[in-house]
């Protein structure tokens, strides 16, 4: 059964994208779907066989690397923590191969499309059910090479090609960090198989190395380096800029990539890692910092961009941010809860915007939408849905997950605790006001878009509506019915050992007003939206016009963009551009084939000056030749 959940989307990929003009659209797309979505019923069959019976399964593939000491198997590992990632990954992987059938139906290379879905499904597991470090590497590359296809899909658009390119190098950054992470795990421990790894790690940490110029514990060393991978993976500031370009691709890429798969995986990685990371608070109040201030950043961008797809995509960075700094707090299961959660919610979110999209024919400008709900009022409905679990309202999911996370902060002794836990009561808020800020700018007020006759805004077709109710339900009720399992009182014995905490975690109840601290903002920021956006726009006009400079800063994304095309890219084509006309041009090329050429072409040129073609030239330069050679014989 796991050989059947993982490897049928491969299978798919590989059929479809070979045989796929032979297919047909139509079979490609039956084909893929089916392959999907039996993947996601076996693997909610797996969560409850493993997760709630407190089964450990190790499905040995093959034999893969033997190298003296080194000794690794290709298989296919499922605990508690590989089969909540398995529900996430198939079932929403599974709505989105089925929402693309829509979505994608007046494109020309939909079997090339299904295909690149189903082989970024099959990297993902790849990714979660690897029992080493190398086969999650593996599975962590061939993530990012399916992105890179998905995002560049609509590769005859210049900005197509320039966001995968910038999603493909920001990650290779990231990747480089858990290279290096990886090489000191097998370096001091001498393997890289999980569980041999966290066995014998405690051997390791108090020993200290030399490395780029510090002294400092090696433990330190390698949450770090692991950490930078995860940052790059999951859009974390600094390595984040790739992920709002992202939203090129078409928009089920945003949905599956940028919503519940790609950019968790490097939150799977710190929770995966826990037994290391509980090794050192150096590393752990790192994550807390950059989680959080993420988690700002994010907050304060989303809250004046204009596109949809980059609302919600600055949105992700976002709640990433709010699970990395849970994780950095030690609260591993609920980082993973909210995780669980946020799949949901979030792919109904870029869904719903897909919807939007589609009735109002290509249009991705908020400011050209509005007074759209009376047209597709069932997208209007579960956007809604989406958006009260994203701003955690009260017995939605989000409220259950974001709030723990928030909770564990206030509870926690840690050192940046208090900058935590004041980080996410704000975000929280912006959170809701830039989330109703979509939804009041694109369905309410009067229709803006003057390309399009409203009477042609219409509801989009079953086959993207059902994917979106199914989503909704998740939105609705996982917090809910998930909550005592992840994070309830008897929460150890459901993770089965799948997550380490080195000291008991407890999560206290709160004082009531801090309880209700952050659901009175998030319902404030309602009214507080409606009343700036939509009933009083002048209003924000006057505050944006005597606050310029910060808005400015806000629109340009803080100007990491442009900071990095200072420090980064420019040198790198300055350099480039010497070592090619210098390098390249002048010396290989001048003095190697150019060069030679024109060597041949001057002796050649002087050569043909002697084929006069009278007799007595050449008779005479023979005559030359033989005297010549006569007085080397006779003086020698």
């Amino acid at each position: 059964m796991a050989y059947l959940l993982v490897f049928l989307p491969l299978a798919a990929s590989f059929v479809v994208g070979f045989f796929g003009r032979a297919l047909g659209d139509r079979l490609s797309q039956i084909i893929t779907c089916v392959c999907v979505v039996i993947s996601a019923f076996l693997s909610i069959y797996m969560f409850v066989d493993v997760a709630l019976h407190s089964h450990v399964y190790n499905f040995k593939i093959a034999n893969w690397i033997s190298s003296g000491g080194l000794k690794l198997n290709w298989s296919i590992y499922v605990d508690t923590l590989t089969s909540v990632m398995l529900v996430v990954v198939t079932s929403v992987s599974a709505l989105v191969h089925i929402y693309s059938i829509g979505y994608m139906s007046h494109d020309p290379d939909k079997p090339r499309f299904m295909s690149y879905l189903s082989l970024f499904t099959f990297m993902m597991l790849m990714l979660v059910t690897s029992d080493n470090f190398l086969q999650l590497f593996f599975g962590w590359e061939g993530v990012g090479l399916a992105s890179y296809l998905l995002i560049g899909f609509w590769y005859k658009k210049p900005s197509a090609n320039a966001a995968a390119i910038k999603a493909f190098v920001v990650n290779r950054v990231g990747d480089f960090g858990l290279a290096i992470g990886i090489f000191l795990i097998y370096k001091y421990v001498g393997d890289v198989t999980f569980s041999e790894v966290f066995k014998n790690i405690s051997s390791i940490k108090d020993k200290n190395i030399h490395l780029l110029g510090f002294e400092a514990p090696l433990i330190n060393f390698i949450c770090v380096f692991l950490f930078i991978g995860a940052m790059g993976k999951s859009a974390q500031i600094f390595l984040h800029t790739w992920l709002p370009d992202a939203m090129e691709g078409p928009t089920p890429v945003s949905a599956l990539i940028h919503a519940a798969t790609m950019v968790t995986a490097g939150v799977f990685l710190v929770v995966r890692c826990s037994p290391i990371f509980e090794y050192s608070q150096f590393a752990l109040n790192l994550i807390v910092l950059v989680g959080a201030t993420t988690a700002f950043f994010a907050a304060t961008v989303g809250l004046v961009q204009n596109d949809i797809k980059r609302v919600i995509a600055y949105s992700t960075c976002s709640q990433l941010g709010y699970m990395f700094f849970a994780a950095g707090l030690g609260a591993y299961h609920i980082a993973i809860f909210h995780l669980f959660t946020h799949a949901f919610f979030k792919a109904l979110l870029f869904l719903g915007a897909g919807s939007v999209i589609h009735a109002f024919h290509d249009e991705q400008d908020m400011r050209n939408m509005g007074g759209a709900w009376k047209k597709i009022p069932y997208t209007y409905a579960l956007m809604v849905i989406g958006t009260l679990a994203l701003t955690g309202f009260p017995m939605f999911a989000g409220f259950f997950s974001k709030d723990a996370i928030i909770e564990a902060a206030f509870n926690s002794k840690t050192i940046f605790a208090g900058y935590a836990v004041t980080i996410g009561v704000v975000t929280a808020f912006m959170t809701s006001l830039y989330s109703w800020r979509l939804i009041f700018m694109t369905f309410h007020g009067d229709f803006n878009n003057k390309n399009t006759d409203p009477s042609k805004v219409h509801e989009s077709p079953l086959v993207m509506i059902l994917p979106l109710v199914l989503l909704s339900l998740g939105a609705i009720f996982s917090g809910y019915l998930f909550k005592d399992y992840f994070i309830g009182h008897h929460f150890v014995q459901f993770w089965n050992n799948s997550i380490f905490f080195l000291k008991e975690f407890t999560l206290p109840h709160p004082p009531l007003w801090f309880a209700l601290l952050t659901p009175i903002l998030v319902l404030l920021a309602i009214p507080l939206a409606y009343h700036f956006f939509v009933k009083d726009k002048k209003y924000l006009d006057g505050f944006i016009s005597i606050n310029q400079p910060l808005y400015n800063f806000l629109v340009n994304k803080w100007y990491f963009d442009e900071l990095y095309d200072f420090l980064f890219v420019r040198p790198a084509k300055k350099i480039g551009q010497f070592f090619w006309k210098t390098g390249d041009v002048f010396i290989i090329d001048g003095f190697g084939p150019d060069g030679l050429t024109k060597v041949i072409k001057a002796v050649s040129d002087k050569a043909v000056q002697f084929q006069s073609g009278f007799l007595y030239h050449y008779a005479f330069v023979i005559l030359i030749g033989l005297s010549l050679l006569l007085t080397y014989f006779m003086i020698f």
